[in-house]
């Protein structure tokens, strides 16, 4: 959210925002073959691993999706803490934030999946007022940059919108957690909600971004959203990114809360190891991982890496996966 605008840009330009409602469109679609393919065995995916592929090649997939889960939860750690040293403190020292993370992590998680939720509903309601700032730049943004629409290519777009592969990733832990909502098939309509709401604010951060900057200033500046928070005059607060920065924090947590605890549920479905255990494997291994990537250069290689393996994840393996799934049932249900 805070720099996603410069990626889509560089493939859709100032129609970056058709862009964003065809990613919203696409996950919508993938929740509901989600629900499909989960309603039926009533388990997680490794469950349905487990029925389709049998127990060793059905692991094998589980563990992909659980290593998957752990390089997301290192990507957001990491990209979050590059904004600290960048925007805020320099010497910002990695390993220190990313310990006391984990920890808290660790802790949240410790309490079972009702604090898990718990956290992600403050993430939403406490940062809320950061969704009026979005307005503020509007007073020296123009509405002609965004004028002619759909001036790029059917093909440029399509681009753009598989660059927004890594800002929408992360929804997919429903695959895991699904056996834990308490109504399974009367939650659909409220996941189809989020991923609108969520669309939403993606929808108004691109637009807001198309209309405050140049293209040649969109296209090289890498975080959009903070750069128009310094925009903001405030009597009380001269540096509003700080704040912006310092409530972003309870955006990430539950994004790395959930990619940690569906590494733990899948790792204690699979190997059969308590999840408290497999924990205190999967937190150091998550530490170090993000401690060693240093240079602005290999943030963006791992960005790149998950973008890639998420869009192919969730846009072919999960649909594969539901095509499989009818085969197999309807093969079973002759029989």
């Amino acid at each position: 959210m805070l720099g996603f605008q410069r990626i889509i840009a560089k493939s859709a330009g100032y129609d970056s925002w058709i862009s964003v409602i065809l990613a919203g469109v696409a996950v919508h679609i993938i929740v509901w073959i989600i629900y499909k393919i989960l309603d039926y065995s009533g388990g997680d995916v490794v469950d349905v691993h487990k029925e389709i592929f049998g127990k060793w090649i059905g692991g094998l997939l589980s563990l992909l999706f659980i290593l998957y889960l752990m390089a997301l939860a290192v990507t957001v750690l990491r990209s979050y803490i590059e904004v600290i040293q960048v925007w805020m403190f320099p010497e910002f020292n990695s390993w220190v934030f990313g310990f006391f993370t984990i920890v808290l992590a660790y802790y949240i998680i410790l309490g079972g999946f009702r604090t898990v939720t718990g956290i992600s509903f403050f993430s939403i309601v406490l940062p809320l007022y950061i969704l009026l700032l979005v307005f503020f730049p509007l007073d020296y943004g123009h509405v002609r940059n965004l004028l002619p629409i759909m001036n790029h290519s059917v093909t440029e777009i399509a681009r753009g919108t598989k660059d927004m592969s890594l800002s929408i990733m992360g929804f997919e832990a429903l695959l895991l957690f699904y056996p834990f909502i308490k109504n399974p098939p009367k939650s659909q309509k409220w996941a189809h909600l989020g991923v609108l709401a969520t669309t939403s604010l993606y929808l108004i951060a691109s637009v807001t971004a198309t209309m405050y900057f140049s293209a040649d200033q969109i296209d090289k500046i890498i975080w959009a959203t903070l750069t128009m928070f310094k925009s903001i005059n405030m009597p009380f607060v001269e540096r509003f990114e700080y704040v912006g920065i310092a409530s972003w924090f309870l955006v990430i947590l539950p994004n790395i809360c959930i990619a940690l605890w569906g590494a733990g549920r899948g790792i204690k479905k699979v190997f059969s190891v308590q999840q408290r255990k497999s924990l205190l494997w999967i937190l150091p291994i998550v530490l170090v991982a993000s401690s060693l990537i240093k240079s602005r250069q290999q943030i963006d290689m791992l960005s790149g890496y998950m973008a890639n393996f998420g869009l192919y994840y969730i846009f072919a393996y999960i649909p594969i996966l539901f095509i499989i799934t009818l085969v197999v049932r309807k093969m079973r249900e002759k029989k």
